[in-house]
């Protein structure tokens, strides 16, 4: 991979509560890593190929931690509904089309294809527990250029006939060929084991993954408190369980020794998040997802005062768009809410905050990426803010603040990750 330079404005976090913007400034990658980012070009890289993107936001590529790919096809569908009936009357008839892999093949490209169109680089994406079309997936996003985690769902029990595996072992054993056919065959797309959640996967699932992820060393993601339904399921399923995250960990799923990734922790408690922070678990924010189907405002600020890793999420399609400059803002809202009428002792979201999880929160589960600081992979994408006009001049952390509640694919003109250019 070649060493070049860009030159513009660039914007990043400089800590969690503070971005660092730098005008008129030239960062340096060398494969596909910055290596520094400087007022002026040194005179040891005056040789180096210069993109120029001229007055235009330059800002690190965003992680999406939790989305579903097979639910892509109905976003804005069913938004009146919660979790529970909204999974039996969209998710799961939905999902059960994928079987059918020409039906895949056309779904999942529009997927992919939307995907790399927007400001996300990386992302943690659920597929369903069709092993083909699973695998058809992760060629997908291979070849969209995003860097990737991919999981075959897993689901024995508590689902509709047509989208249940037959037997735990019959799971397992399909997992398993999975991921011997994917751990190795791709650069950028990776397995991740994904059982749907507890309410699905029977006692005999559950602590077989457990044993995939010792023999294969393997991340794992689910969804955690969620909804009060959800909730009051897994009680009644896990009578020896403290709470929801502590079912996961009786069963070896939940970080510690692995990395892990749960969405939503809308209803997590206090002995819940220890846990979380404890055993290193990423909490996957998801405020349009909670909004929509009357989930609830996650605790962000809770979270990041207790040091829990937090990022962010779309949760297409609960979550209505792939677009997380809308998930950005939304979950600044969602904590203004949650602060003005649930608790006022923990404070809402800033926009620095809020910018800070949707780029080093997230992109932290992939390694070093998130940011244009020394050592850090360069994901990033450059905002023309030009078409959003404004009638006195704007400092560019204003620029980006407003961008953060404007901006779409439409103002993106060009988007690298880990030094690779895909427009």
């Amino acid at each position: 991979m070649k060493t070049f330079a860009i030159k513009g404005n660039f914007c990043y976090s400089e800590d969690i509560e503070k971005i660092r913007c730098v005008p008129n400034a030239y960062l340096i990658c060398e494969d596909g890593v910055c290596a520094g980012l400087f007022r002026e070009l040194p005179e040891r890289y005056a040789s180096l190929p210069v993109t120029d993107f001229s007055d235009k936001l330059i800002v690190p590529g965003m992680t999406d931690l939790h989305l579903h790919a097979p639910q892509f096809a109905f976003r804005g569908l069913g938004m009146d509904m919660e979790l529970m009936d909204w999974l039996k009357t969209y998710a799961f008839p939905e999902e059960a089309k994928y079987q059918d892999l020409a039906y895949a093949d056309r779904a999942y490209t529009q997927f992919a294809d939307s995907l790399r169109r927007s400001a996300t680089t990386r992302a943690a994406v659920f597929a369903t527990l069709h092993v083909p079309a699973t695998e058809l997936l992760m060629e997908k996003m291979e070849n969209s250029g995003l860097i990737s985690y991919v999981g075959k769902v897993n689901m024995d029990r508590n689902g509709p006939e047509y989208l249940c595996e037959i037997s735990a072992q019959a799971s397992l054993e399909a997992t398993e060929r999975w991921i011997t056919d994917t751990q190795s065959k791709f650069k950028r797309t990776r397995p991740i084991l994904t059982p749907r959640f507890i309410p699905s996967c029977t006692d005999e699932l559950m602590h077989g993954l457990r044993r995939l992820v010792e023999k294969y060393h393997l991340p794992v993601q689910s969804h955690l408190s969620e909804n009060f339904s959800e909730i009051e399921f897994v009680q009644s399923l896990c009578h020896d369980s403290k709470f929801y995250g502590d079912a996961y960990d009786r069963y070896g799923l939940f970080g510690g020794d692995h990395p892990c990734i749960m969405a939503h922790c809308v209803h997590s408690g206090e002995a819940e998040i220890a846990l979380i922070k404890k055993n290193g678990v990423f909490a996957a924010h998801s405020p349009l997802s909670n909004a929509n189907l009357s989930s609830g405002a996650a605790p962000v600020g809770k979270l990041f005062r207790e040091g829990v890793n937090v990022a962010l999420a779309s949760d297409i399609a609960a979550g209505e768009t792939e677009n997380l400059f809308r998930s950005v803002s939304a979950a600044i809202r969602a904590s203004k809410l949650r602060w003005r009428l649930v608790d006022q002792k923990i404070y809402p979201l800033t926009a620095d905050q809020a910018f800070h999880i949707a780029t080093v929160g997230g992109g932290r589960f992939f390694g070093k990426v998130g940011s244009f600081a020394e050592g850090y992979e360069f994901d990033a994408i450059v905002i023309d803010d030009s078409t959003l006009p404004h009638p006195q001049e704007l400092g560019l952390h204003e620029r980006l603040e407003r961008a953060l509640y404007l901006a779409d694919d439409r103002h993106l003109c060009a988007k690298y990750v880990a030094g690779n250019r895909l427009f």
